[in-house]
């Protein structure tokens, strides 16, 4: 089974939340794993990206198949790279229950194409992705 993704674009003034629009997260994975292994994990399970859990299992980050293969690309890139290791996108969070036009409008100027939703505590509830 291929996962899906679904893309909300919020019309203006419409009081859907973050939480309204997410899509489960995918795959969740500990932020010491091996570049490599991440990338294979992301082939494997036919995905964009991987949400980053650190060692309390809170969202640590997200990182894109774009981002993996561009750092193994690099001249620094060695085998045991852990993912903790390179440079991402660690925040903040797009919160489950901020408005949708501000979620959009901050990961616009962020330039982010997906961006984790949290709880209040900080645990990844699901992905936001926007529209192109």
């Amino acid at each position: 089974m291929t996962p899906v993704q679904t893309r909300v674009r919020a019309a203006s003034g419409t009081g859907l939340t973050a939480r309204d629009a997410m899509h489960a997260p995918g795959p969740q994975v500990d932020d010491h794993m091996t570049v490599d292994v991440a990338m294979s994990v992301l082939i494997s399970a036919r995905v964009e990206h991987l949400v980053l859990q650190d060692e309390h299992g809170r969202c640590g980050g997200l990182v894109t198949r774009a981002q993996l293969a561009a750092h193994r690309g690099g001249s620094w890139y060695s085998d045991p790279t852990r993912l903790r290791d390179i440079p991402l996108d660690r925040g903040p969070f797009t919160s489950s229950a901020a408005h949708l036009n501000d979620a959009e409008a901050a990961m616009r100027t962020r330039t982010l194409e997906v961006s984790p939703v949290v709880d209040e505590h900080g645990y990844t509830l699901g992905v936001l992705a926007l529209l192109p």
